[in-house]
């Protein structure tokens, strides 16, 4: 018999699968985090901090919708069985987002807006999502619809540095890092939510998930040959979208108004975050992490 003969239809030790199969080991439900726990601490809340909240809790679900529906152009481009196998994981995984979100604003938002004495609100409402936020999903939809058109390595690099570098490695992580921050027991300023703070946790580690893999993906497309002065020219366009959204009223200053990380922590930890990233991604004697490693929180 022929090699061949014994040959399985997937890698078992391809990085895409690996990623592939600890998403299947770290499953975890929506539905079992305890949200009614933070209906109370919300009630009590000022009503500016109320309101920033509802607009962060709104925007981040329109993210997760968006990208939801942004990632299928990649499931139809990539062929290799170990890729689309990570893919369904990471379809669903932004689903489940979704599903968090939709449920924290149906069980805790819309309650506690009644037990305020305010008319009940939806997620979906123009008024959660400013311009920048809406420019930068935008432009995210094009870059990924862009594979259906002309599949080229540097539509992919494009592609990947707008959904898991910037949407996901920049702007998702970062402002979920400062919101287990905001409402953790660590600020005594601002209502400490756990049930909320335990479903950002297990978002956060997801996407520690989806940002590896598209950091391996850049790295084979910049070994094959893609400029990685692309790569800086396309996520240094966006930041400025990305500034706005996730400081939009944050005050930048030391003795800023508002608790919680200010503009210029945020703004710090991304950059920090997002240099590292690059280089492991540009420079061929730099490993990547391993996925346990992407998965895990710094405490």
């Amino acid at each position: 018999m022929s090699d061949d003969t014994f040959r399985l239809a997937v890698n078992r030790d391809d990085r895409s699968f690996r990623y592939y199969r600890n998403a299947v080991e770290r499953h975890w439900d929506p539905a079992d985090v305890d949200i009614a726990r933070d209906r109370d601490p919300l009630v009590d809340a000022h009503p500016k901090t109320f309101e920033n909240f509802r607009a962060t809790v709104a925007k981040f679900g329109a993210g997760e919708r968006a990208v939801t529906e942004d990632l299928a152009p990649l499931a139809v481009a990539l062929s290799d069985a170990e890729s689309q196998a990570y893919l369904s994981t990471q379809l669903y995984e932004e689903a489940r987002h979704l599903d968090f979100f939709e449920r924290y604003w149906r069980e805790v938002v819309n309650p506690v807006e009644e037990a305020r004495g305010l008319d009940p609100t939806s997620p979906t409402e123009d008024r959660w999502i400013n311009a920048a936020y809406d420019e930068l999903l935008a432009r995210t939809d094009e870059a990924m619809h862009r594979l259906l058109e002309a599949d080229t390595p540097e539509n992919r690099a494009v592609a990947y540095c707008h959904y898991h570098l910037t949407i996901e490695g920049i702007l998702a992580q970062t402002a979920y890092w400062g919101l287990q921050r905001s409402f953790g027991p660590g600020e005594s300023d601002l209502p400490t939510l756990p049930g909320f703070t335990e479903g950002i946790r297990a978002i956060r580690s997801d996407e520690g998930r989806h940002v590896g893999f598209g950091m391996s993906q850049l790295k084979e497309l910049v070994a094959d040959g893609v400029d990685p002065q692309l790569l800086h020219d396309t996520v240094n366009e966006l930041l400025p979208l990305v500034q706005r959204t996730t400081t939009d009223g944050v005050s930048a200053g030391s003795s800023r108004e508002t608790p919680g990380p200010s503009a210029a922590d945020l703004q710090t930890y991304a950059a920090e975050k997002h240099t590292e990233r690059m280089e492991q991604i540009t420079d061929e004697s730099a490993s990547l992490p391993d996925v346990e490693t992407l998965v895990a929180l710094e405490s």
